[in-house]
């Protein structure tokens, strides 16, 4: 796809093909980054990094962002520069089939990763993949851009190059959101630790739970619960309940879990089941 949209943009001087163009060397720098950062976040934990290498996602992830945002900048500072001075496009026809090829190309792409997410659960690949959904919209908006041009719409290719360029900077957003996010340890969904609670909490040795903490680093999901047991239940059984619960849980999650319990006496909490079974 680099290889076309160069050619086509050098033919037809396409300010919107321009844009297409910068967005696939964004991605493959991206896609490239992903690869190696992955390969690092995959390790698994050792005596420096008891927790993983999870995080080396997000740092990569705010690269990328920044990356993205100086290259849009740039984009539209040129997009801008047409607008002032509008140029006719030459050999259009190619920057359509060039076009046509690229939205080809990317479904294949989104098609592929789609399976990947579905058996990996990858954070940075699930990134990826929403950034090459919305990269078909953005080869129909260039097409659409060099057929008006193509028409006597010489406004149209500036036009749709600025549109891009704040695409790429509303992704950037994003991806700097999302890595940001689990730098700083966010919470998961609530709907994820409703049904945590939910599933502790269903154990007839369970009273409740309390303190739950959970955070995310890479693909490992970590969670943290205290469960308020009987208190005259024998240390080996309340150890059993609690891998009981982790089993629940590990069975109801995809992807890596690690699960951290802690037993508490339920005489240090009032508890309504409690009050019901007495």
């Amino acid at each position: 796809m680099i290889i076309t949209k160069c050619w086509a943009w050098l033919s037809s001087g396409s300010a919107s093909m321009l844009g297409s163009l910068t967005d696939s060397l964004l991605d493959i720098s991206a896609s490239l980054m992903s690869f190696l950062v992955l390969s690092y976040a995959l390790r698994p934990a050792d005596d420096d990094h008891r927790f993983g290498h999870g995080k080396a996602e997000a740092l990569a992830g705010l690269g990328q962002a920044a990356f993205i945002a100086g290259s849009a900048c740039l984009l539209a500072f040129h997009a801008i520069e047409r607008l002032i001075n509008p140029v006719v496009l030459k050999h259009s026809l190619l920057g359509v089939w060039v076009s046509l090829f690229a939205i080809v190309c990317t479904l294949l792409v989104v098609s592929v990763q789609y399976q990947v997410v579905k058996r990996t659960q990858s954070i940075a690949v699930k990134a990826d993949s929403l950034h090459y959904k919305g990269d078909v919209l953005l080869n129909i908006a260039v097409l659409l851009a060099i057929l008006l041009s193509y028409y006597g719409v010489i406004y149209a290719d500036p036009l749709f190059a600025i549109g891009v360029a704040g695409y790429l900077l509303y992704n950037c957003w994003d991806i700097a959101k999302e890595s940001a996010a689990h730098l700083m340890d966010r919470e998961l969904p609530d709907e994820e630790k409703a049904e945590i609670i939910m599933l502790a909490s269903s154990h007839e040795n369970v009273y409740g739970v309390h303190d739950l903490r959970t955070r995310q680093s890479g693909k490992v999901k970590f969670i943290q619960l205290h469960l308020e047991l009987d208190d005259d239940m024998p240390l080996m059984r309340a150890h059993a309940v609690s891998d009981e619960v982790v089993a629940m849980i590990q069975q109801a999650f995809e992807g890596d879990l690690d699960i951290l319990i802690h037993q508490d006496p339920v005489s240090l909490a009032v508890n309504p089941k409690l009050s019901q079974n007495r």
